[in-house]
């Protein structure tokens, strides 16, 4: 059975950012009005055939390399989105609509599904097929694999490479990877000092570029970087900023210490607040700080405590159903 990688071709033209005529309608009905009317366009097509091209610029102009580099990470709507632009983009962003079909085979292999048996050889062949298209997705996925499979340099390779492309898993996992194989070879303890500390700034700017780019687990461990000074200068202001953020994309221990962090604050209301959502996403002692701070409330800050706390059960099982109805359909 084939599959469609993507809509057929269209005979529309390129895509051109076309210029803005001010237009004048309130012409009298007068001989003199004729001569201003007859001026007025006469000096706009001067104006049209003497400005230059570069005035009007072509988005189809683009390299396709470079709009390949561009959109390497882009998720499967961003890409339709993209290559809806014009002719030039949907032919540049073909082989990463492709990439998007092998990528999805490639999970249908990985983790059975879809009416397929789990082969993980077939999934990596997938991912390695959509990763040479450019898919940093691809990219990222194969390298999982690989370190599922022991062979962590070929996993640290496509990591590296997904993560100049600016994909923000890749840039996590890379510095993940990185710590881990240098935790086993002990570099601190054989006395390599100055390379240990080389190693740390390469894994917080990793850390830093992850988390600039929305990914929350990169997020919560730029914080704990700034905190202790680890690749980046001491900030605890830096710190509580990164945890906050990572707290409020949904990261159980960010949820938890930040919360710690508002009680040692006097912010009593606010950690019920973030220690009620980390217990709700499995951090089994935040459930006791909460309910300690609760206890220490008086009677008015517990019942402000405890409508903030039936708002966000409210609001946490709408959203529950509706991301149930989505996938209904």
């Amino acid at each position: 059975m084939k599959h469609k990688s993507w809509i057929c071709k269209s005979d529309s033209p390129h895509f051109k950012a076309l210029p803005f005529i001010k237009k004048h309608h309130d012409f009298p009905n007068s001989a003199k009005s004729s001569k201003t009317r007859a001026s007025y366009l006469n000096s706009t097509e001067k104006h049209q055939s003497s400005s230059p091209s570069s005035s009007s610029p072509d988005f189809s102009a683009l390299p396709y390399d470079v709009l390949g580099r561009i959109a390497a990470s882009f998720a499967p709507p961003n890409l339709r989105a993209a290559s809806l632009v014009c002719r030039a983009w949907r032919d540049a962003l073909k082989p990463l609509r492709e990439a998007m079909v092998l990528l999805m085979w490639g999970k249908r292999f990985k983790h059975g599904r879809g009416g397929v048996q789990a082969n993980l050889s077939k999934a990596l062949d997938s991912f390695l097929k959509g990763a040479a298209r450019g898919s940093t997705l691809s990219m990222v996925d194969a390298g999982l694999i690989y370190w599922e499979m022991g062979k962590k340099e070929e996993a640290i390779a496509w990591y590296r490479r997904a993560a100049k492309l600016g994909d923000p898993a890749a840039q996590c996992n890379l510095a993940i990877s990185i710590l881990q194989g240098n935790s086993s070879t002990s570099l601190a303890g054989n006395g390599s000092s100055n390379l240990a500390s080389n190693c740390s700034t390469n894994l917080a700017h990793w850390y830093q570029r992850a988390a600039k780019g929305g990914y929350v687990r990169a997020m919560y461990n730029t914080s704990l970087c700034y905190s202790l000074g680890e690749g980046l200068w001491q900030s605890h202001s830096l710190a509580r900023k990164w945890m906050k953020r990572a707290a409020d994309c949904g990261h159980s221990k960010a949820q938890f210490e930040h919360g710690l962090n508002l009680f040692s604050e006097g912010e009593m209301m606010k950690a019920v607040v973030y220690l009620e959502l980390a217990t709700r996403a499995g951090e089994t002692a935040a459930a006791h700080v909460k309910d300690a701070i609760i206890r220490k409330l008086s009677a008015a800050s517990r019942d402000k405590a405890m409508i903030l706390l039936q708002r966000l059960r409210h609001r946490t099982s709408e959203e529950k159903k509706q991301h149930a109805q989505v996938e209904s359909f």
